[in-house]
C-alpha cells in the first residue's frame, strides 16, 4: 500500500481549471518534490491533500485512509506546513513545542526532547522565537509537526527566504527523516537545483497538469550517455569513429570528439582510438541536469 496515492485530483473555479486530473503516489521514506513554475497547481495540489481547500474532483488516501471520507483518521499520519510556520513569537521554542504537542493526546515529554534534539535545536530551545532566525523557526516548525510522530511529511516551498545555509540545513534534516526514520516527504518548489540535491523523485506540474515523474537517479544513468574524448588529432578521431560508428552524430569542440554510445564501448574505443596514433587524455560522460529534463517534458515553454 503506498503511503500516499492520489488519482484524478481536480479543482475547477467556474470554467477554469487550476488542477486537472493530477495523479501519483508515493512510498514510505521517500522523499517525492512537487516540481513546477509559479502557478502551476503546487500549492493547491497539496492544500486539496490535506483538506484544506475542496476539490471538484478526484482521490487522495494516506496510509490507505480517504481524506474525505475519514479525514481526522487520514490527518493523524500527516504534519504539514504550508508556506512560513505560524508560531508565537513572544513564546520560547520549548513552550511553543509543548503547545502543539498538548493538541495531540498521548505525547510525552521524552518525545518533545527527542524531536528538539532530531531538529538541532537543544542549546536554544529556551530562548523566544522572536530571537529565532529565519532556519531556526524552519526546524521549530518541523518539530511542532514531527511531534506527533506522523508518517507523512507536507512541506509547501519550505526553502522560501532562506539563506543557503538554512537551506542546506533543512536539506539534510529532512534526508535524515525520510532515510533514517522512514517518513514520507512531500515538498514543493520551484527551485530545480535544491530539489534535484533534496528529492529521491520529482512529479512535474505544468499550468495545473501532471506532465511527467522522473527519478533523479536516472537522469544522468541512461545507458546511452553523450561522452566526449579530450585527444589530440581531432581529424583522424573523427575519421576513426565514423568508420567504427556508421550514422552516430559524432561532433567536435576544441579537442574533444563527442559521441552518443553506452557506457560499456567506451575502453573498446578508447583503445582502438590509440592503436590509430591517437593518444586519448580524458574521457567525460555529460550529466544530464534535472534542468534540461524538466525543459524536455514541458517542452520549454515555462520559465
Amino acid at each position: 500500500m503506498p503511503l500516499l496515492e492520489v488519482v484524478g485530483l481536480t479543482k475547477k473555479i467556474g470554467s477554469k481549471a487550476l488542477v486537472e486530473d493530477v495523479t501519483f503516489s508515493m512510498e514510505k521514506g521517500e522523499i517525492l518534490g512537487l516540481l513546477g513554475p509559479n502557478g502551476a497547481g503546487k500549492t493547491t495540489t497539496i492544500r486539496m491533500i490535506v483538506g484544506l481547500m475542496s476539490r471538484t474532483a478526484g482521490q487522495a488516501q494516506i496510509n490507505g485512509l480517504d481524506t474525505l471520507k475519514m479525514f481526522k483518521e487520514a490527518m493523524r499520519h500527516v504534519g504539514v506546513i504550508v508556506e512560513n510556520p505560524d508560531l508565537y513569537k513572544y513564546l520560547s521554542g520549548y513552550d511553543n513545542l509543548l503547545h502543539f504537542a498538548r493538541m495531540t493526546p498521548g505525547v510525552s515529554k521524552t518525545r518533545i526532547q527527542e524531536v528538539i534534539e532530531l531538529v538541532g535545536l537543544t542549546d536554544r530551545i529556551s530562548d523566544k522565537v522572536a530571537a529565532y532566525s529565519l532556519g531556526m523557526r524552519q526546524r521549530l516548525g518541523l518539530a511542532v509537526v514531527l511531534v506527533h510522530q506522523p508518517s507523512l511529511l507536507v512541506l509547501d516551498e519550505p526553502t522560501n527566504g532562506l539563506d543557503p545555509s538554512g537551506i542546506r540545513e533543512l536539506r539534510n534534516h529532512l534526508r535524515h527523516l525520510a532515510h533514517q526514520n522512514g517518513v514520507g516527504v512531500l515538498v514543493s518548489s520551484h527551485l530545480m537545483s535544491e530539489m534535484e540535491m533534496m528529492c529521491d523523485r520529482v512529479v512535474v506540474l505544468q499550468k495545473g497538469r501532471l506532465v511527467g515523474t522522473h527519478m533523479l537517479g536516472d537522469i544522468s544513468g541512461h545507458e546511452r550517455s553523450l561522452i566526449g574524448f579530450e585527444v589530440d588529432r581531432t581529424d583522424l578521431a573523427m575519421q576513426l569513429l565514423q568508420t567504427l560508428m556508421k550514422g552516430a552524430d559524432i561532433t567536435t569542440e576544441q579537442n574533444v570528439v563527442q559521441i552518443m554510445i553506452d557506457k560499456s564501448q567506451i575502453p573498446e574505443i578508447s583503445r582502438k582510438l590509440m592503436d590509430a596514433g591517437v593518444n586519448v587524455y580524458g574521457v567525460s560522460a555529460a550529466k544530464k541536469t534535472l534542468e534540461d529534463t524538466f525543459l524536455e517534458m514541458t517542452g520549454g515553454k515555462e520559465h
